[in-house]
């Protein structure tokens, strides 16, 4: 395990390393034509913004630790899923908003030490806002210290999800939980970058995020966020199976059980019809 001091040393670097990626990203806006755009599944795009901005983060981040393995999402690097200390990185989280010019999308790095993240970054960039945390000192916005919300009814509460890009989830359990928040919550939001999400709602913008389908480089620093600025974060049944995307719901501690027993209640609806 790493000592604080190291962690606090390791996270100015990765601040620095996202922010100056991050100008590079902010600086091809307007560069990417439609010939520099892949397909890599139905509604999921990459351009060469993406990888290159892997790659530069993965060569600053090799400076700093060496001997770190790499967990990315466009394959840039070798991968090393169980090596015991890991950068997990998305260069860009919600690259479809990015090349429609939606200004909502993010950079994500986590460090993962003997299967615990420890470390977690998330640029907003276009908001020139960086979400960090070390684990056990709390979540911030840039220097300000940030917490879940204090919204403890579903109905005053904001919420966010996502769908997979897959086609073969579950539709009818999505749309069913789809239409129990759509007429309980205050609001529905669907923003495009699970690294935001998980990050607005640390900081209180949001109220509940709950998606499925996700991978471990969306959501690595994102969860950690939300349980240093004190909130709950389980799969859809309890337990850890957001630890990797597979499922994850986040919110304030009352807000987190009225969602797990919303999608209780849902699903044993479903084995009854």
């Amino acid at each position: 395990m790493l000592e604080h001091n190291s962690l606090e040393l390791l996270r100015a670097e990765v601040l620095e390393i996202t922010r100056r990626v991050g100008t590079f990203i902010q600086n091809q806006v307007t560069k990417v034509s439609a010939s520099d755009i892949i397909t890599k599944q139905h509604n999921s795009l990459v351009s060469y913004v993406d990888t290159t901005a892997e790659e530069r983060i993965v060569k600053a981040l090799k400076k700093i630790l060496p001997n770190a393995a790499f967990i990315t999402e466009e394959d840039t690097v070798v991968q090393n899923v169980d090596a015991p200390l890991a950068w997990i990185i998305d260069p860009i989280d919600g690259t479809t908003n990015y090349l429609k010019g939606i200004p909502h999308y993010s950079t994500s790095i986590a460090l993962r030490v003997d299967g615990e993240v420890v470390l977690g970054v998330v640029n907003d960039i276009t908001q020139d806002t960086v979400y960090h945390t070390i684990k056990g000192y709390g979540a911030y916005a840039n220097k300000e210290k940030i917490s879940v919300g204090n919204v403890d009814k579903l109905d005053e509460a904001i919420v966010v999800t996502g769908f997979p890009y897959e086609r073969d989830f579950d539709f009818e359990f999505s749309l069913n939980m789809l239409t129990e928040i759509l007429r309980s919550a205050r609001g529905v939001r669907r923003l495009g970058s699970a690294a935001l999400d998980l990050a607005y709602v640390a900081s209180g913008k949001l109220d509940i995020y709950y998606e499925s389908n996700l991978n471990i480089w969306d959501v690595a620093a994102g969860n950690l966020l939300i349980s240093e600025a004190g909130g709950m974060i389980t799969g859809y049944e309890g337990g850890d199976n957001h630890l990797n995307g597979h499922s994850l719901v986040c919110a304030n501690a009352s807000l987190h059980s009225t969602m797990l027993e919303t999608i209780e209640r849902i699903k044993t609806l479903e084995k009854l019809t």
